[in-house]
């Protein structure tokens, strides 16, 4: 079920199955750069039926407000955890794709009580590189030149592995028209909370929260070399590959990922 409500002070669009009333079932999905919640239509069906599970438009992104020119990380997750709690949620699993994840860790930093655990799907702790930073301010750039449209054409496809961008054509199409509607404002300050957000490690290794990183294999964004870095300095994250992905394996491979979540969930559970 869809609907809009009001979380710290920003009118935000939810989408919430209304199921599980036992609180370590509901799982929390917070989509990523460019993206609305409707991401996770391939995904949310393979989630275990007996779990609640919630997604929500991100500030900026597809019919949520845009509040500023800068929406930083800390801000998405104080709107993140007003609306959970709104919603009468005590503890869930939190999965994060891409700015998502960064979402998701801010929100585990100012909140850990709240999760049961934390998937970073296709995302990392890691702060901006001088590179990764030089790029979000040349998007900014194209934006606010009212030249968007070269972002519609570059980044959906960018997000499939190459051996994938045929098979799902419609969807990168489909990703493109979204790039569109999504408002100037809403991107470019996004762009700016991302390049701003701090190194998210040392929070990460010392969270007394289970971790599930899930990676592509193809991934252009977070590269197999930066994968096995992260890896590396998080030993006690679980680790799934997604053989056949790039960056946007929810889309690519929704089964496998789906997958990876309900056994994290189950662990967790299992060893409570």
């Amino acid at each position: 079920m869809e609907k809009f409500i009001i979380a710290a002070g920003v009118a935000l669009r939810i989408g919430d199955t209304g199921k599980a009333p036992e609180s370590d079932r509901t799982v929390v999905l917070l989509h990523g750069y460019l993206e609305n919640l409707d991401i996770w239509d391939d995904l949310t069906p393979l989630l275990p039926p007996h779990a609640r599970v919630i997604a929500l438009d991100l500030p900026g992104h597809g019919i949520s407000e845009v509040r500023g020119p800068v929406h930083t990380m800390d801000f998405l997750a104080r709107v993140v955890h007003d609306a959970l709690t709104g919603l009468g949620v005590e503890k869930c699993t939190v999965v994060g794709h891409s700015m998502g994840g960064y979402v998701a860790l801010a929100l585990a930093a100012a909140h850990p009580e709240i999760l049961n655990g934390l998937v970073l799907l296709s995302s990392t702790p890691n702060a901006d590189t001088p590179a990764k930073h030089e790029d979000r301010e040349r998007e900014i750039a194209i934006v606010e030149g009212g030249k968007k449209e070269l972002l519609s054409r570059t980044q959906p496809g960018k997000g499939f592995a190459p051996q994938n961008r045929k098979k799902f054509a419609d969807r990168i199409e489909d990703m493109a028209e979204l790039v569109m509607l999504t408002e100037d404002e809403g991107i470019t300050a996004l762009l700016h909370g991302m390049a701003e957000r701090r190194d998210m490690n040392d929070m990460l290794s010392a969270l007394p929260v289970p971790q599930l990183f899930i990676l592509g294999r193809h991934d252009e964004y977070i590269t197999p070399e930066v994968a096995d870095a992260m890896i590396a300095r998080h030993p006690r994250a679980h680790v799934t590959w997604l053989e056949e992905s790039g960056h946007n394996g929810l889309v690519e491979e929704p089964r496998a990922a789906a997958d990876a979540i309900l056994r994290f969930i189950e662990t967790n559970n299992n060893t409570k």
